[in-house]
């Protein structure tokens, strides 16, 4: 671990309003820890920024000192990339605010804001801005790399609703970006990952959503191969406003569910959707007779209580590991691998997402921003969690396998969101036909690459 001359120290000190946390702190442990259990990373020092200046400072205290850097917002990115050892961590996590003007319906948000302390106040309008399905995801990771969810068919990726930051670059230099300011790195910034600079400020455009009709329906193991050939079908011909996804897990503890279901092999079908109440419950009708379901809870609820509704099963400090294909197509011979590893699931937590988000989000350019893969229909996730670090060797070549075996089906790219950090090969397939146009934009705004752990564009 580096070891800090204290003068260099004293002069961070010095130059910083936030708590400085070191290895012998108290709170050290508490502080470092991210969301993915299985990253155990020990920076040499980690600043709580509490503005601009915060950030500035750090940067320039690292450019003397000869440290690297990491950056976290809250610190939900699966690869881990907000922390690493004996580097300066540059902790966004505290910069929590959120404001909303209901009269031009936008939404600004510091970095460490996560999507449930925006859904707190924009539903207060009756609002909501196009995010992630966790609630404890934050919202500067997810927009940074695209941001995909319940609105994403209506309204579009996150990024695609993005108006402007603030940014500190590896110069030090605050920058403000959007349409009409500094527009190459606005571009870059929807959906080209972490690599240019530490956002300090988020503006967002909100859409009126307050009460969903949504739910869960499940079915049991038996029935897997037919639902997910009739979701197929179903979920295209919705409209954007009623998006489908499915879940291949074992079934957990809800109490909707008949006892001796739980822990058992089992399809869901979970659904949004925005709109006329009388409608979405012929949605759920409609997914019921796909089969016999074990249970459904389906009902008229606040969106951002819909928003909340898969925390239990992503709560923070689980073992994580995930792979990810994009689709265009879900074919027979696909749904049969899908159901032979959903049989073989390695732990009670490991589960396959599909998430159908087709629609508003498809009918962007692919050059429009850096986030080119709007041929995506489904992003499916082979997601990994369980508890103890003995099964990490099983758990992770469950969702390698099931990885390699779905690959011929699949289509080019990934979303970069849902990249490991051992997947650097996949880096260039993540930014797909935009990669030298970033690659352009990184080495005109950093290019010593000061921000490099992340899904890492190297400058020219």
């Amino acid at each position: 671990m580096t070891t800090l001359a204290q003068p260099n120290l004293d002069t961070l000190k010095a130059s910083v309003r936030g708590e400085i946390v070191l290895p012998d702190s108290s709170n050290y442990d508490e502080v470092r820890a991210i969301w993915n259990g299985m990253i155990d990373k020990r920076p040499s020092i980690i600043v709580r920024c509490t503005g601009v200046a915060d950030v500035k400072a750090c940067l320039a205290f690292a450019k003397e000192s000869g440290m690297e850097i990491s950056v976290r917002g809250a610190g939900h990115n699966i690869a881990g990339t907000a922390i690493a050892d004996n580097r300066l961590l540059v902790d966004m996590s505290t910069l929590r605010s959120v404001s909303v003007d209901p009269d031009t319906k936008t939404v600004t948000a510091g970095p460490g804001a996560t999507l449930g302390d925006i859904d707190h106040e924009t539903k207060e309008y009756g609002l909501a801005v196009p995010m992630g399905i966790n609630s404890t995801t934050g919202i500067s990771g997810l927009a940074l790399g695209g941001g995909i969810g319940w609105l994403t068919r209506k309204h579009g990726m996150t990024s695609d609703n993005l108006l402007s930051v603030q940014i500190v670059t590896a110069s030090g230099e605050v920058l403000e970006a959007s349409e009409t300011e500094n527009a190459d790195l606005f571009w870059a910034l929807r959906g080209g990952g972490g690599n240019f600079g530490i956002v300090t400020r988020w503006t967002f455009r909100a859409y009126p959503v307050s009460m969903v009709t949504a739910g869960l329906i499940v079915f049991p193991a038996e029935e897997r191969k037919s639902v997910l050939q009739q979701y197929r079908e179903y979920a295209p011909s919705l409209p954007t406003n009623s998006p489908v996804w499915v879940v291949l897990r074992k079934a957990p503890p809800l109490p909707f569910l008949p006892e001796e279901v739980h822990g058992q092999d089992v399809l869901v079908v979970p659904f949004c959707h925005n709109g006329d109440a009388a409608a979405g419950m012929k949605i759920a009708d409609t997914i019921k007779s796909f089969g016999n379901p074990v249970g459904a809870h389906v009902g008229e609820m606040p969106f951002a209580g819909w928003q909340q509704a898969f925390d239990p099963l992503l709560t923070p400090g689980a073992r994580n590991y995930w792979k990810s294909h994009n689709f265009t197509e879900l074919s027979d011979p696909f749904i049969d691998t899908m159901v032979e590893y959903a049989s073989a699931l390695p732990s009670p937590g490991c589960e396959i997402f599909f998430g159908y988000i087709e629609g508003c989000c498809s009918d962007v350019d692919p050059t429009a921003t850096a986030y080119s893969h709007r041929h995506t229909k489904w992003v499916v996730n082979m997601h990994g969690r369980w508890q103890e670090a003995g099964d990490d060797e099983f758990c992770i070549q469950w969702a390698r396998d099931l990885f390699a075996a779905t690959k011929p089906y699949a289509a080019p790219g990934v979303y970069i969101n849902f990249l490991t950090g051992e997947e650097t090969d996949r880096i260039k397939d993540g930014f797909g036909p935009n990669f030298d146009r970033l690659v352009e934009v990184k080495s005109k705004y950093d290019p010593d690459n000061v921000f490099n752990l992340n899904q890492n564009i190297k400058p020219a």
